[in-house]
């Protein structure tokens, strides 16, 4: 990796927020209590390891003992992801949420489990079990993927480290292999702020990019991967036969969301994906997981009759949480798709950054 600082798209002079503003990171970090970390390999420069975990925490406390409602929404279900059916079925989350290559969800979802072991004495003996949430990307151009490298100390540290402010995108953590419109992605970010009159609540979306083909690419509603993909007919090569393309979408809101009212805000990332040129082929795995960082619902309560501050099926402001959402989704793509430099991996195959001087030109932003 160059030592050179990639823009994210706003940097270019883009702004995608039509209604909305964003928060102070633009990440899924601006929701109060929202914390992410990565753990990228490998730490020397074996080129032949490409991949990661990313660590996805809704609040600083213990999930086990005080889950957050959520949802999840499969757009395209070739790919693997663990904890989906519970989540259907009880609409909580009561662990991190982890992001890794495919091959690596059994290791990562051992280690999160005993990660939670450690922390809860109350798991499988006088509590309940307890269900994690582990989604994929294929990263096998890039990554000796075969090789499962992923340890159990790579998604203890990811956990452990796991910050709120600033996100770092790109090449890093479950992204540090995948692909974005056969261009160089990885992780993405972004979020939006609802006014005050509808709640000023905050949506943030965090992605792992390993969708779309250069030719679908949009940006602004521009279809700049058709010229990209005539300026490769002038570079050595073509683009790469990156496996079909897959993604992962976290959705975070500290709006009292209920389970229901999460499922819809979910099953509006095909609009975000659309926006940006994605028609989820028949061979990629697009999941979509959201959750309300309040209420926090205790797993002992000690009033169980406590009420709990809920959210109205008010039209005007689920209007207003859906338009975020599509907001942030797309602008985490491209944000993953802008920040990620070009890669080496096995066999010396090579994932380019999407020319920036180039895209600016196709934009009319020079």
């Amino acid at each position: 990796m160059s030592d050179i600082v990639r823009p994210r798209l706003r940097d270019l002079g883009v702004d995608l927020s039509e209604h909305l503003p964003t928060g102070p990171h633009n990440a899924i970090t601006d929701v109060p209590g929202v914390r992410v970390g990565h753990v990228t390999l490998p730490p020397g420069s074996d080129r032949t390891i490409r991949t990661g975990v990313t660590a996805i925490l809704p609040h600083r406390g213990n999930l086990y003992e005080e889950n957050v409602h959520a949802a999840v929404y499969t757009l395209n279900g070739f790919g693997r992801a663990t904890g989906f059916e519970q989540i259907r079925e009880t609409g909580v989350i009561e662990a991190p949420i982890l992001l890794t290559n495919t091959l690596s969800v059994g290791a990562v979802f051992d280690a999160a489990v005993r990660w939670m072991l450690l922390r809860n004495p109350r798991i499988g003996d006088d509590g309940p079990s307890v269900s994690v949430v582990v989604g994929e990307c294929n990263d096998s151009y890039l990554n000796d993927m075969r090789g499962l490298h992923i340890q159990r100390e790579h998604v203890w540290e990811a956990i452990d480290n796991a910050a709120d402010g600033p996100v770092t995108e790109g090449a890093v953590g479950a992204g540090a292999g995948s692909a974005c419109f056969q261009f160089k992605g990885g992780i993405g970010t972004a979020s939006r702020v609802i006014p005050d009159d509808c709640g000023r609540y905050t949506v943030g979306a965090l992605v792992q990019t390993n969708t779309g083909l250069r030719k679908q690419l949009r940006v602004l509603g521009a279809r700049v991967g058709r010229h990209l993909v005539k300026d490769d007919d002038n570079l050595p090569g073509k683009p790469p036969k990156t496996p079909p393309g897959s993604i992962m979408i976290v959705i975070a809101t500290d709006a009292p969301a209920l389970p229901y009212q999460l499922a819809r805000m979910a099953r509006r990332a095909p609009f975000a994906l659309g926006r940006v040129g994605s028609t989820c082929e028949s061979g990629s795995g697009d999941f979509a997981i959201a959750f309300s960082t309040t209420p926090r619902l205790p797993a002992q309560p000690k009033q169980p009759h406590a009420r709990l501050e809920v959210l109205m099926n008010d039209a005007k402001v689920l209007t207003a949480l859906f338009t975020a959402t599509v907001e942030a989704i797309e602008e985490a793509v491209l944000n993953a798709l802008c920040k990620a430099e070009t890669t080496v991996g096995r066999d010396g195959h090579t994932l380019r950054a999407i020319p920036i001087d180039r895209l600016k030109e196709l934009l009319g932003l020079v």
